[in-house]
């Protein structure tokens, strides 16, 4: 099976980046679903890339928990654990939940307080700060919680914490998790988590929020069979479908139909918090993955890396307008204080990279008094921009705590473990694609080429801009709003699942201005066709927002997802774009 490269000839774009469409199989398979199915060939070629056959397509365009629903109980310790809970609520004990810091720890606590509210049982909520606690349970938060409370629910953390659980001495700890384990497990009473090393791997896609929510499924279960009704969980698939895109967990089985009704759920704007947040942050229309990553994901968790560090789940838990109001406000303006302090952080550490030059294996960055809370966001740029690993740190105090992000087949937590074993940090530790570290000030700059050498190892720095995969090319009349709309029945896209990208050849700039600091908005079209509109995010932090908007007339591809934009009440289709090359 050959792969077609420089589709429209794009071997380096203004971005860098070598174009390539649909391989011969995928093309072939696609048209000859189109002859199978009726569908439109755009959704063919969706359907074609995503390996579905002709006779999958409707199962798979309508995703649904019924179809799709794995058994809770094919998760170790399910049982267990809501056992555990529905006695804690039968026998009136106190119960606390544990959560992570971000959108899917809050989203995870926000389920966990909803069901219990519904069943008449209150519970404490405990989220430890990013800067004086850190990620997860620690012995004195733990030690202090058992001691006013019978049983701890420790959600999206909790399966590395083998001295925290052992210190919440007289209470029973219930671990609801997602994160990779390892081979002995902590002295918790249950510990659900579809990573575990013991389990199969079927259900590792699964966000905390997914696992918690699979648990209230159990208990459901174990209420029926005692002849008792639980709370409807339906209303609450808003939050796992939220939690599932921000955690960016790929959008693949079940978690399709998680998304899928969950937006729908959000349309109904029944969740207090969720509708003061979307107000605030200008969502006008129906509720996409792009509002809960980019719009409502962000100014979640804005709380957690700069603020208060609860405020996320209690907006999400909320039944009191006023209150949602007002978290949502405290949470809006966090977030606008946090991407301030970010653009300055990302300003200096750019600047270091470019000092430093960008042919090594890691690219990274260090400042005194960097928030902690931003450089992980920071790393995730300096990533994008050097398609290299990247590893941003900011220093308090003598201590460096930092935070990477690596590029698709570079494993960056493997290296840091090892660092931190060696003894090169005083801690470390993540995944293959994200990981946190902590390091004396003094060992930063031989521990970044300690880690490099490491990474070289594996070939990152031999990399070079990721190529841009297109899945055609389409003429501007052709992207209507009907057409964007049968694309989005085959979504919902995001990590794993991949939105399509097309291309359109040979296109004049017929209009081009600057949108705020770093964005270009464009209107194009051939020669005497159809015109459409175009805005291209960040477009002057790099090539292509100069060239195109001093475009000296000249023709260029264009390649971007198509959307669909709502202004003052009217519809249009616009072009996400990506990036462009000459013609």
């Amino acid at each position: 099976m050959g792969t077609a490269v420089a589709f429209l000839g794009v071997e380096a774009s203004l971005n860098g980046r070598a174009w390539v469409g649909p391989d011969a199989e995928t093309a072939r398979q696609a048209e000859a679903m189109v002859q199978q199915t009726q569908l439109p060939a755009a959704v063919c070629q969706i359907l074609a890339r995503a390996g579905i056959p002709a006779v999958g397509a409707e199962a798979y365009l309508s995703p649904t928990l019924r179809d799709l629903m794995p058994d809770p109980r094919s998760l170790k310790d399910m049982e267990k654990a809501a056992g555990r809970v529905l006695a804690a609520v039968s026998a009136r004990q106190r119960i606390a939940v544990f959560a992570d810091y971000d959108v899917d720890g809050g989203a995870s606590a926000a389920l966990l307080l909803t069901w219990l509210r519904d069943l008449g049982s209150a519970a404490t909520l405990y989220v430890p700060d990013r800067i004086d606690e850190g990620y997860g349970p620690n012995d004195a938060a733990m030690a202090h919680l058992a001691a006013s409370h019978d049983l701890i629910i420790c959600v999206d953390c909790g399966t590395l914490s083998h001295d925290p659980i052992a210190a919440a001495v007289g209470a029973d700890v219930v671990v609801l998790d997602h994160h990779l384990g390892a081979e002995d497990l902590p002295p918790a009473y249950a510990i659900v988590n579809p990573n575990r090393q013991d389990e199969d791997g079927a259900l590792a896609h699964l966000c905390a929020a997914a696992v918690v929510f699979l648990m209230l499924v159990e208990a459901g279960r174990q209420l029926r069979e005692s002849g008792a009704a639980g709370p409807d969980l339906m209303n609450m698939l808003d939050l796992v479908g939220l939690a599932t895109v921000a955690d960016v967990a790929p959008l693949i089985g079940i978690n399709r139909a998680f998304v899928r009704q969950g937006l729908k759920i959000m349309a109904r704007r029944n969740r207090v918090g969720l509708v003061a947040l979307s107000d605030l942050a200008g969502m006008d229309t129906a509720p996409t993955p792009y509002h809960l990553g980019y719009l409502l994901g962000p100014r979640i968790n804005a709380g957690g890396r700069i603020g208060q560090a609860d405020l996320g789940a209690r907006l999400l838990a909320t039944q009191d307008p006023n209150e949602a109001d007002a978290l949502a406000q405290r949470l809006n303006e966090l977030n606008a204080e946090r991407r301030e302090i970010e653009a300055k952080v990302r300003a200096e550490a750019l600047a270091q990279c470019e000092e430093r030059g960008s042919d090594g294996p890691l690219a990274w960055a260090v400042g005194q008094g960097w928030h902690p809370g931003v450089v992980g966001i920071v790393a995730a740029r300096l990533k994008e921009a050097t398609h290299r690993p990247a590893v941003v740190i900011g220093v308090e105090d003598g201590i460096g705590k930092g935070s990477g992000r690596s590029v698709s087949g570079i494993d960056l937590g493997a290296p840091i473990q090892r660092l931190a074993a060696e003894g090169v940090l005083l801690k470390g530790g993540g995944h293959k694609m994200a990981a946190g570290l902590t390091v004396a000030e003094d060992k930063i700059e031989s521990a970044m080429a300690r880690l490099g050498e490491l990474l070289a190892k594996q070939g990152a720095d031999a990399l070079g801009p990721s190529d841009l995969r297109l899945d055609g090319l389409l003429m501007p009349d052709a992207a209507t709003i009907d057409l964007v709309e049968q694309i989005e029945a085959a979504g919902p896209f995001g990590a794993g699942a991949p939105a399509p990208r097309y291309a359109f050849s040979g296109m004049r700039i017929l209009n081009a201005r600057r949108v705020g600091e770093t964005h270009l908005k464009i209107t194009f079209g051939a020669p005497g066709g159809t015109r459409l509109d175009g805005i291209a995010f960040g477009a002057f932090d790099g090539a292509m927002g100069p060239r195109l908007s001093d475009h000296g007339g000249a023709p260029f591809h264009l390649a971007g997802r198509l959307e669909i934009n709502s202004f003052r009440g009217k519809q249009s289709v616009q072009l996400r774009l990506e990036d462009a090359a000459p013609a």
